[in-house]
Order: structure tokens, then sequence, then C-alpha cells
């Protein structure tokens, strides 16, 4: 199964929360498996999109407490790491897509590119070298499963 990992901010707006939603209900319509960082804003709207469509989701959660995760997600994986667990995010998936974001979400682009993983964006705050940009969460999610098998 490909796993694609969907970041952006826990505080987004109800835009981002839409655009994220719809990301992760494509992504289980295509049988991928949706991972995030397990919590709300883009993580959960992500989750609850892929609920929709009978999606499997894996939170990777920066606390040591499991009911941390929000309710969209199938498997808790709870590491106690903070922000480090973004490296785990990154290396767990064969792609990402990240919409919109803060510092958090761009070091989650950033250690994902540096890893060879192709990263895709939607409005992103910051465009890293190697980035793709999506106008619409269609074209987000062909673009990132574009050459995986």
């Amino acid at each position: 199964m490909i796993q694609v990992a969907v970041v952006g901010s826990e505080r987004c707006d109800e835009r981002h929360y839409r655009i994220a939603y719809e990301v992760g209900r494509l992504l289980a319509e295509r049988g991928c498996v949706v991972v995030n960082g397990g919590l709300g804003g883009i993580m959960e709207a992500s989750a609850a999109g892929a609920k929709l469509k009978g999606g499997l989701t894996v939170g990777i959660i920066p606390s040591d407490r499991k009911e941390d995760a929000n309710q969209y997600i199938d498997i808790v994986i709870v590491t106690d790491m903070g922000h480090a667990r973004n490296v785990i995010i990154a290396q767990s998936c064969d792609a990402m897509i990240a919409i919109g974001g803060g510092y958090g979400t761009i070091s989650e682009m950033a250690i994902a590119l540096k890893l060879g993983k192709k990263v895709v964006a939607i409005e992103p705050e910051v465009v890293l070298p190697g980035l793709e940009i999506a106008e619409s969460p269609e074209e987000a999610v062909d673009k990132a499963l574009e050459g995986l098998a």
C-alpha cells in the first residue's frame, strides 16, 4: 500500500480544513494509507476525509498519550518526541502533501525532500527547492502519486 503523509497546521482555517478533507478522501479512493501527525486541523481533516471512503489512517503523535490522537486515526504511533516526530512522518511516507502550514510543516517538507521523497504543496508558506505546487486537491493527489506503483 502506498503511504502518503498529509501535513499542515493544527490550527488551520476552514478553507484549508476543507482542502485537507478532500485530499484525504481522494487518497482513500485511490487505495492509499493516510499518514499524519494525528492531532487536529489539517491532520484531523485529512483523516476524516479518508475515513469517509473507508481508508486506513495512521497518526504519528508527538506526545506519550495515545488518547491525544483525533477520532479518525486508526493506528496511533506514540512517540513522546515532540517535533522530532516529523522525521518519522517524513521517513514513513512514499510521498507528502502539505497544505498551508507554518514552521512544523516547513520542517516536515524539508526533511521529506532531503530524504528524496516527492513533496507537493497547496498554498505553502515557503517554497523550498524541489517542492511541487498544486492548485487543487485533485492535482496534489495526482502529482503525489505520479510514478508510485
